[in-house]
């Protein structure tokens, strides 16, 4: 089967509804990261601007993919919502957000500090560990797939 692939400016308002919606109900992503020998990945719980421009994690600053960000800042996460059912092919969606990473530092962690304990306070006491690093996402470009094949792009500065 052929995917195709629309820019959809003219739904771009569903298409980030369909995000929100998806970022509300899904407390984990997939991080790929790339040392420049090969890509690797990483499950990570996120938080989500309400502009959907960035996206927040947290890692330790000896992890592998601390080192692969600081190296190179190219990243891609992967956000879904499938069930590990067969139906998933018709029903899931499964977005991926293309972007650059970087640390927070100083007060520019506070906000997303705050956005991301309210997703995950079970993770307070190594979000405030020393060895901690809150990570942006800076997201440029969303690649949303439903129906299997149906492929949508929507470009952060599209959104309003």
């Amino acid at each position: 089967m052929q995917q195709q692939e629309k820019h959809c400016p003219k739904d771009r308002e569903q298409l980030a509804s369909q995000l929100r919606c998806l970022f509300q109900q899904q407390l984990h992503m997939v991080l790929a990261t790339h040392d420049g020998a090969a890509p690797y990945t990483s499950l990570m719980a996120f938080a989500a601007a309400a502009e959907l421009d960035r996206l927040f994690v947290f890692t330790s600053r000896g992890t592998r993919k601390y080192s692969n960000m600081a190296a190179n800042n190219q990243v891609s996460a992967l956000i879904d919502n499938r069930t590990n059912r067969s139906a998933d092919f018709q029903s899931a969606l499964a977005v991926t957000a293309l972007g650059q990473a970087r640390e927070l530092l100083g007060k520019d962690r506070d906000g997303p500090l705050a956005l991301f304990l309210q997703r995950h306070p079970e993770l307070e006491p190594f979000c405030l560990a020393p060895s901690s690093a809150l990570m942006v996402l800076m997201v440029r470009r969303y690649i949303l797939v439903n129906r299997f094949d149906e492929v949508r792009l929507l470009d952060i500065q599209t959104i309003a």
